[in-house]
């Protein structure tokens, strides 16, 4: 009988260091691609175009609602990381992991890939079928790596109405986008050009 080339798949939680960077990028990847075909299934079941969905506005407010809202988020997660302890803003590690080493084109494609995934699937579908608070509760949950804490678990509900809201606003994707693509990449090069101390 011929051997199986497939390892047995392990279930369970994996810390940070038992990652290695290639499965890592495997991982946020391919979560990422099923993100963007659950969004964009979820929209068509909707019966609503997702080319119409992701539109580009003739107006350019969804930029000052995106950028603004991403300015007052981490001015916000600034403070608290200065006055929390940080085992409180814990994620496990997968950031420092994901972006330390990260060249500087990587981790403005990482911020964009997430970005335009994510909130296609939650602001886009998610939230056009059950608002803006049902839609918060899901995104925390689903950043599992921060529910071992409450600070950075309620942060990221707190961060999801926000998105919700200026897409509310906007009526544009556009503008939650840029602003989860702004977070994204200047956290990623924070951390990326972050001195240690």
């Amino acid at each position: 009988m011929k051997k199986s080339r497939f390892k047995r798949v392990k279930m369970g939680q994996v810390e940070a260091g038992e990652l290695t960077d290639r499965l890592l990028l495997i991982n946020l990847y391919l979560t990422q691609g099923i993100t963007l075909v659950v969004g964009l299934v979820w929209v068509l079941l909707q019966r609503r175009n997702p080319l119409f969905v992701l539109h580009l506005p003739e107006s350019t407010e969804f930029i000052l609602w995106g950028l603004g809202l991403a300015a007052v988020m981490l001015l916000v997660d600034m403070l608290l990381s200065r006055v929390m302890p940080q085992d409180a803003m814990d994620d496990g590690g997968i950031n420092e992991l994901l972006f330390r080493n990260r060249p500087v084109w990587h981790i403005i494609l990482i911020a964009a890939v997430v970005a335009i995934c994510e909130e296609l699937l939650f602001r886009g579908a998610i939230q056009y079928a059950f608002g803006i608070y049902w839609t918060s509760i899901i995104f925390a949950v689903i950043h599992i790596r921060y529910l071992r804490h409450w600070l950075p678990t309620g942060w990221v509900f707190l961060s999801s109405c926000g998105l919700g809201y200026i897409y509310y606003v906007t009526g544009s994707l556009w503008a939650p986008i840029l602003c989860h693509f702004a977070i994204d990449l200047i956290s990623g090069l924070a951390i990326r050009f972050r001195r240690e101390a």
